[in-house]
């Protein structure tokens, strides 16, 4: 079985959020970048689990990005995965990222396409989808649970209230998230093989971004908060009136 991983560079958590050129881009200065922890910790780690159970498994990792992703997807390859794909793109456009994964996964023959349910910083949650409907496979999003018996998947996901059990057969993509696999390190075993495993860098295809960026702004500062003397009933009323609701 072929799996084809989506990696995607992210901020760390911890990262300061600032913006620059009139808050068109994000600044990048002393910023951490992480694998999104989404596409590590469940999509690619479930991949590895899967690879632990039949050694002719083989896991493809991908990305989108410049130059500086590699660090990213050599760390993802110190994990398990065993060569990777770099697309010389930069864009932050869910159909151009789509649209550039959907054309390796292609020339690839993948039985599996596995993503994390969306990145930490844009929040998207729609690259599976996409790529889901660019190769024409079926897609089952919000994965927790992946099991697999010869070609047929039983994938079980959230829905609202409650969970739902699909059965598939490959190929399929699937968005996973918590539930699907627990978190791993590499070890240093994995991060010294990283460094010899194939990373091939791909130019990207012609594709038309169907979104740009007008402008970035951070969330409101938080408002003060107002003690109300608990003999006060007729002060807590009026303020749940007049300014809970603009809070």
């Amino acid at each position: 079985m072929k799996i084809l991983v989506c990696i995607s560079k992210t901020p760390d958590t911890t990262a300061k959020i600032a913006f620059t050129d009139n808050n068109t881009k994000f600044d990048v200065t002393g910023v951490q970048w992480i694998i999104n922890p989404y596409d590590e910790w469940y999509a690619l780690v479930r991949a590895i689990e899967l690879k632990e159970k039949d050694a002719a498994t083989i896991i493809h990792l991908i990305t989108v990005g410049a130059a500086d992703a590699e660090p990213i997807i050599r760390k993802a390859l110190a994990l398990g995965g065993d060569e990777a794909i770099r697309v010389n793109a930069d864009s932050h456009d869910s159909f151009y990222n789509a649209s550039q994964i959907a054309e390796v996964a292609k020339q690839g023959g993948y039985d599996l396409v596995l993503t994390g349910k969306e990145t930490i910083d844009y929040n998207g949650s729609s690259i599976g989808g996409m790529v889901a409907e660019l190769l024409d496979l079926p897609y089952v999003s919000l994965a927790t649970k992946f099991e697999l018996a010869g070609t047929k998947a039983t994938i079980t996901r959230e829905i609202e209230g409650g969970e739902e059990t699909n059965e598939v057969e490959l190929p399929v993509v699937v968005s996973a998230q918590k539930g699907m696999a627990e978190a791993r390190i590499p070890n240093m075993r994995g991060i010294m093989a990283a460094r010899t495993k194939p990373l091939k860098v791909v130019e990207p295809i012609a594709v038309e971004a169907l979104t740009a960026v007008a402008g970035f702004g951070l969330p409101p500062a938080k408002a003060g908060v107002k003690l109300v003397d608990p003999e006060n009933v007729e002060e807590l009323v009026r303020l749940l009136h007049e300014e809970a609701k603009a809070i």
